[in-house]
């Protein structure tokens, strides 16, 4: 309780569940009245089983998908009253995603990967587009800002996408899986990269893994287990 009086609440899960119905009658408990608060400047990572839930609980606070029952408040916000173009605006503004499987267009090279959140904006400045240019340098990219993402390691994509990720200075990152398809040694050098930017932009950060030593960057540890949400224990 102390911890929450000193650092402000940037978002609050409220009686959460999230129910998918298999066939006819048989329904699939995803969330069970999750009840949980996050803390601005903490980087929080969610643990759990493949087919637990945590990617879905990712789409479910970013507006995505949908909830059952309960509310979810982000900034302040009830996003589970949010119209469809109020969700698009949110993503496109205060949220950046970062995946397993990095989502760079092949179609576009490392530069325009990185200036497209700023394209999807109504109006981006100079300023904007220089901060992709200081983004490509501080992920070591820039120098392969005119290759496209079929000539990258799965590494550097990953560098790409953390770029991407953070250039329209969206207030949350949302992490889904972003080590899951490197190897250790490349994981372990994405999620000091991602983790220091984060500190260094102040960037509230939310991380899903099935990783623990992705897990260990992280200031808080929660575990997503039969429709729970509860602290981690070893």
């Amino acid at each position: 309780m102390d911890n929450m009086e000193k650092k402000k609440i940037y978002l609050e899960l409220r009686d959460l569940s999230k129910i998918y119905i298999d066939g006819v009658s048989q329904n699939r408990v995803i969330l069970d009245n999750v009840n949980q608060c996050f803390l601005e400047g903490e980087i929080t990572s969610i643990v759990g089983k493949s087919g637990s839930g945590k990617s879905t609980l990712l789409n479910l606070i970013s507006g995505i998908d949908s909830i059952t029952n309960g509310s979810i408040i982000l900034y302040g916000k009830d996003i589970s009253k949010m119209a469809d173009r109020e969700l698009t605006t949110l993503r496109r503004n205060e949220i950046g995603f970062i995946f397993q499987f990095f989502n760079l267009l092949p179609t576009l090279s490392v530069w325009e990967n990185v200036c497209l959140p700023l394209e999807l904006k109504y109006r981006s400045s100079k300023q904007d587009f220089s901060r992709a240019e200081f983004f490509l340098k501080e992920v070591d990219m820039y120098d392969r800002k005119n290759e496209f993402p079929d000539k990258l390691s799965g590494g550097e994509q990953q560098r790409v996408a953390i770029a991407r990720a953070l250039v329209h200075q969206p207030s949350l990152i949302l992490a889904d899986e972003p080590t899951g398809n490197l190897d250790e040694k490349n994981a372990n050098l994405i999620m000091n990269l991602l983790a220091k930017l984060a500190r260094d932009n102040q960037n509230n950060l939310i991380l899903v893994t099935h990783s623990r030593e992705a897990a260990k960057f992280s200031d808080r540890i929660l575990t997503l287990t039969n429709g729970l949400l509860v602290p981690f224990v070893e």
